[in-house]
């Protein structure tokens, strides 16, 4: 009966178009409401400086100076190669800029929203305005708190438990397209009881790129529930360090049932016995596609930053994936730094729904002319493009770390080449 129960609640995997264009609605009425009376009030709604992302016209080093010394100086670059005590006011610019609109930190934090869904956590400037949206706010808690999250706790509990049965009954069956077959239909179902555990309207675009046997599935990373929004479409094998308590009782029981890739803590920093399991996996064109998110870490789902590289040496097909969550209804973004695992599932379970979109992009391969950088930027480029998600060089690793001394030697080295080649040039010349 379990069973079948479950397998009901899988199929249906979003709410009706109808309930999103009405929560859509109520919304913008909500807004709208907020704004005439704080306007009313003479209350500020919105901060005057968001986290949000400031537009800025992409210029070269060589382009800006020029301009410093043509509105500073009679001097103009070509016919001054030296340097030039104008020159600092650039670099000053540049690091009052980072100071005041660092594009690397703010990806870190949850995205303002300039819109009211009844979740005091979408805009902290939102304050009591009047008893009737205070009422609504009120009754919003209890419909969540009191009827949501029992519900999606239940539901939560039904597929954890039946992947955790389901793979080790999987798990004894001998090898072959039975299994196989029973695997793939236990993996979806109970990602799917997760899914719906959230109240997840997932739209899925493309599906004909779908990723195959023997290719790597790399996608945009905003939450650990990136993973089941993937699986809950799609049979992957799942790549990931070894973990202990709940989450090793899950890793255990699903390696039974499929070829899944964990590694051991000390083996994650060996880059090339990593290297090695992957390109193991992919060379045999009968296990399924791997899922990787390049990033390592989870980014704001504002931007897309560097991807390492190690998934794009290993020469397979790449299946690039766009994820991008609309945080009207619930912000999928887990900031790890301030909020535990448990603590991030309870705000995500509270939430009204969470909203996204998710685009499978036509299969990538690594071009004779190409290092597995120029690679991985070139799929990190087609995500952002196709989720409308800024496309950084920055490294997601900087979240935790401080800035690599290389960046700062590249800035040094464009400096350098601009006064020197120009030089030379003329020298030439």
């Amino acid at each position: 009966m379990l069973w079948t129960v479950g397998f009901a609640v899988s199929q249906n995997v979003g709410f009706s178009p109808t309930l999103h264009n009405c929560g859509n609605k109520f919304e913008k009425w909500a807004t709208l409401r907020m704004e005439r009376g704080a306007k009313e009030k003479n209350h500020q709604l919105y901060k005057p400086y968001t986290n949000g992302i400031i537009a800025k016209d992409p210029t070269s080093l060589e382009e800006e100076i020029k301009e410093i010394r043509r509105s500073g100086s009679s001097k103009a670059l070509d016919n001054t190669p030296e340097f030039e005590l104008s020159d600092i006011f650039y670099f000053c610019r540049k690091g009052m800029e980072t100071i005041m609109d660092d594009e690397v930190t703010k990806r870190f934090s949850a995205e303002e929203l300039e819109s009211w869904n009844l979740l005091s956590r979408t805009n902290y400037n939102f304050q009591y305005i009047s008893l009737r949206l205070t009422v609504l706010w009120g009754l919003g808690v209890l419909i969540r708190y009191c009827f949501l999250l029992p519900l999606r706790i239940a539901l939560a509990f039904t597929g954890i438990s039946l992947l955790v049965i389901g793979t080790t009954v999987v798990g004894y069956l001998p090898n072959g397209r039975f299994k196989e077959f029973l695997s793939k239909h236990v993996h979806l179902m109970c990602y799917r009881i997760c899914v719906r555990a959230l109240t997840a309207i997932i739209t899925y675009h493309d599906r004909e790129n779908r990723p195959r046997n023997g290719g790597i599935c790399v996608a945009n990373h905003t939450s650990p529930i990136d993973v089941i929004i993937l699986a809950s479409d799609g049979y992957y094998a799942m790549v990931g360090q070894v973990h202990g308590g709940l989450m090793g009782v899950i890793q255990r029981a699903m390696v039974k049932a499929c070829p899944h890739v964990w590694f051991e803590r000390s083996e994650v920093k060996d880059r090339h016995l990593v290297a090695k399991r992957l390109t193991e996996h992919v060379q045999d064109k009968s296990k399924l596609p791997i899922l990787i998110f390049p990033e390592g870490t989870c980014i704001n789902n504002t931007s897309v930053m560097m991807f390492k590289k190690g998934s794009f040496e290993i020469g397979a097909t790449v299946y690039p994936v766009a994820i991008k969550y609309d945080p009207q209804f619930g912000d999928a973004f887990w900031n790890s730094s301030k909020y535990g695992m448990v603590t991030y599932l309870l705000r995500m379970m509270t939430s009204w729904a969470i909203v996204c979109s998710v685009w499978y992009l036509p299969p990538m391969t690594r071009e004779t002319d190409e290092d597995a950088v120029q690679f991985a930027n070139r799929v990190k480029s087609a995500i952002a493009r196709q989720g409308g998600l800024v496309d950084l060089l920055w490294d997601g690793g900087l979240k935790r770390e401080k800035v690599k001394d290389t960046f700062k030697e590249e800035q040094q080295k464009l400096y350098s080449k601009m006064i020197v080649g120009n030089h030379e040039d003329r020298s030439r010349s």
